[in-house]
């Protein structure tokens, strides 16, 4: 597990300093997960720190040892912790991380990306209902007898339609004997 003097997460954590660990497997993985990034960042600072004056000190030794056992212990726990856990990532998710690309900034893009092609498809929906509207007043106009099944009573008409409904509807518009 994570030592006590572990910090609290990053400040560009997902998840806000206030907020706590999930229960369960899910947030032991994390705490252990956190301090092996503070295990790295205290490797990283003895390295940086440990001159080779200190070498020379009596009974001081290099701490760089010590530092490395620690990363290494919290790696192999993470690798035991991972037999245990089911939660799948996306490989496109890894090779981002690895080219150094922000997992938010990826996901606020994906959203727009979504939020955009949503937008584009309702316009195209919207197109074809009001296409449809058209040909069916044209269709009511050349053939009076269609006119019943062209224009449904408005207790018969949907609350709102679906893609599907719009779909079925112009089907069954070009399916309609042409009466000449």
């Amino acid at each position: 597990m994570v030592s006590p003097e572990t910090p609290g997460p990053a400040p560009d954590s997902p998840r806000s300093s206030q907020s706590p660990v999930p229960e369960g497997h899910q947030g032991n993985l994390e705490l252990e997960l956190l301090g092996l990034a503070n295990a790295l960042y205290n490797l990283g600072t003895t390295v940086i720190n440990d001159s080779t004056k200190e070498r020379d000190k009596p009974g001081g030794g290099k701490q760089v040892g010590l530092r490395v056992n620690q990363v290494v212990q919290h790696l192999s726990t993470v690798d035991n912790m991972a037999l245990d856990t089911r939660t799948m990532i996306p490989m496109q998710i890894l090779t981002d991380i690895d080219n150094a690309r922000n997992p938010m900034q990826l996901t606020r893009e994906r959203l727009e990306r979504t939020a955009t092609e949503n937008q584009f498809m309702n316009g195209k929906i919207a197109a074809i209902a009001s296409y449809r509207d058209y040909l069916n007043e044209a269709l009511c106009q050349n053939f009076p007898e269609l006119e019943e099944l062209l224009r449904p009573s408005p207790s018969d008409a949907p609350m709102a339609e679906t893609p599907v409904q719009v779909a079925h509807d112009i089907e069954l518009t070009e399916t309609i004997p042409n009466g000449h």
